[in-house]
């Protein structure tokens, strides 16, 4: 089985089964299978598809790149005697776009949005231990209404936009619980006070003690308990010790959460996030952001890594090459990769797939804002997440209340952490916590002198889009985009692109990669960057990795550039 290790580790339960491996299948392009009745459990479905992963993948089996507007996945349950009584949830990590499940015939319920994490209870279906379970899943990139990410809008692969990822691709997994159980919890780390606060909503459970226990590499930190109210309990621990968590340094706590019979192991850090003068301020401390852009594509399967130490080998090459943290480009993350990144102290932001999605149309608003604010509900407690980022590079006629209104439900949803309203391009005014810019500019001297203005008090002219204006940009410190330089093993020219001509030689490359990052580095109003990219996506080739993960150059060199104090450092 690929992907067999527990999906949620902040939320982890003993009682589970993983549902990868073999699904029975069908290919449904006409979209015709509701009035065909392929919902019903006697149905037949003649293929077979290897999930968790996408349909147009190798490793699904199926590998078919062509459109296909709806998929069909049939699997047969078969539910432990010793679950009677519990009530029996299907969790499925993500499927694209638009899910909806039958459970031996009878509809359950859809769930809109290709990028996070959703869950059924088939508890009031379950007639037998046996139960047919079966997912129609919609997608269809080309209405402009769903988000896509960087799906292709046309047939093949092209430029930045890759090969789709239809249908379920990440783990689907059954849980039973308790009738009263846990459903989820916010985490409120406070470093001054040195005390964790939990927020929880909890289901079937008024009345009864919740109880949060804490420990420190096996050493007991406290414990508190708080009577549920309704669907609510909160409560505050008071931590023996104060264990920062760090850059570099992922001290992470043990929690152990309860209620009645129902035992959760999850975890926290402790630690602080503020903005200054649009500069991280982390546990009080000002940082100057080293990241990196990370698209998570994999060359066997799109959106899915093959295994979690794909997830854990793709952040040590971030390390590796000097950075110590990354913008997960234009796709939700799933947890594991999110619970590797806290464990080693390294820092992202939270993006969502925008791209494919014309936001000045509302039918495209009422698909995204209900999805995002699940990724922001589910990722909440993940310490390594700093900033949200919905959007990337806005259109032109994008509608200013909307993505206020965006910016408005998000800090209500999350107060804690840094906001960036739209990367690159768009600003609305006052929405945001740090300006950024993208530049692919090439010519580092020419690079630096773009961002002379800034040094004293001017804004920055930056060009936005080849077919739109010069504009002003007010103050910008982060370069959010930059880089991108094209290299290929292989091929210098051939069909890969990258940003910019190729350089003539490996010196060539180093030389301009240490001109435009010192440019940022030494910059005295700059306090982040972002280089494009962590690794070659197809046939974008300007990764410091190939697609298949091979260093293109010794990362030390990277590192060693990198590393190098920051001038905000420096004051």
């Amino acid at each position: 089985m690929y992907r067999s290790e527990y999906p949620r580790p902040q939320m982890v339960r003993s009682e589970w089964i993983n549902l990868n491996g073999p699904w029975e299948y069908r290919t449904d392009k006409g979209n015709s299978g509701t009035d065909r009745k392929w919902y019903l459990p006697e149905t037949p479905f003649e293929e077979r598809i290897e999930v968790p992963f996408c349909r147009e993948s190798k490793l699904s089996g199926i590998g078919d790149l062509d459109f296909c507007v709806c998929a069909w996945y049939r699997k047969e349950l078969s539910l432990p005697a010793h679950w009677d009584g519990k009530r029996i949830l299907l969790h499925v990590g993500a499927s694209n776009y638009l899910t909806t499940l039958w459970v031996d015939g009878k509809r359950v319920g859809k769930h809109r949005g290709g990028l996070v994490s959703f869950s059924f209870d088939l508890t009031p279906y379950l007639t037998n231990r046996n139960p047919v379970i079966i997912l129609r899943v919609q997608n269809d990139v080309r209405t402009e209404n769903q988000p896509a990410g960087k799906q292709s809008l046309s047939y093949g692969s092209h430029g930045c936009h890759y090969t789709r990822s239809t249908g379920i691709w990440q783990t689907v997994w059954l849980e039973a619980v308790s009738p009263s159980y846990i459903k989820s919890t916010k985490y409120y780390p406070d470093i001054q006070a040195n005390t964790l606060t939990v927020d929880a909503v909890l289901e079937n459970a008024d009345g009864m003690t919740f109880t949060a226990t804490a420990s420190y590499k096996g050493k007991p930190m406290g414990s508190a308990s708080a009577t549920v109210s309704g669907r609510q309990a909160k409560l505050t621990l008071s931590l023996a010790e104060l264990h920062l968590w760090e850059i570099g340094n992922g001290r992470l706590y043990d929690l152990e959460l309860t209620l009645g019979e129902d035992r959760v192991k999850s975890y926290f850090g402790m630690r602080s996030i503020g903005c200054k003068d649009g500069t991280l301020i982390l546990n009080g401390k000002r940082v100057f952001q080293r990241l990196v852009l990370d698209q998570g594509y994999y060359p066997d399967s799109q959106w899915t890594a093959p295994s979690e130490q794909d997830l854990i080998d793709d952040i040590e090459r971030s390390i590796a090459a000097g950075f110590h943290g990354a913008r997960l480009h234009q796709k939700v993350f799933e947890p594991v990769f999110l619970s590797h990144c806290d464990r080693l102290g390294y820092i992202v932001w939270g993006e969502d797939g925008n791209w494919g999605l014309n936001i000045n149309r509302a039918e495209a608003w009422r698909a995204f804002l209900p999805s995002w604010l699940e990724t922001v509900e589910r990722d909440f407690n993940h310490p390594a997440i700093i900033g949200w980022c919905p959007l990337n590079e806005t259109q032109k006629d994008q509608d200013p209340e909307l993505v206020r209104f965006l910016a408005n439900m998000t800090r209500a949803a999350d107060p804690t952490r840094l906001y960036i309203e739209a990367s690159g391009w768009r600003h609305v005014e006052g929405l945001t916590d740090m300006i950024d810019v993208h530049d692919y500019e090439q010519d580092p001297e020419k690079f630096a002198a773009k961002f002379e203005p800034l040094k004293r008090g001017e804004p920055v002219p930056i060009f936005l889009f080849p077919h739109w204006k010069m504009e002003e940009i007010t103050f910008p410190t982060f370069v959010s985009e930059y880089g991108g330089i094209h290299w290929n093993f292989d091929d210098v020219e051939g069909n890969s692109w990258g940003y910019g001509k190729t350089p003539e030689s490996r010196e060539a490359f180093i030389a301009r990669f240490k001109g435009l990052t010192e440019a940022l580095l030494f910059h005295p109003k700059m306090s982040a960057l972002c280089y494009t990219q962590l690794t070659d996506v197809e046939q974008e080739q300007n990764g410091l990795y190939t697609y298949d993960r091979r260093a293109k150059f010794d990362p030390a060199i990277f590192r060693a550039i990198l590393s190098q104090k920051a001038a905000i450092e420096e004051e």
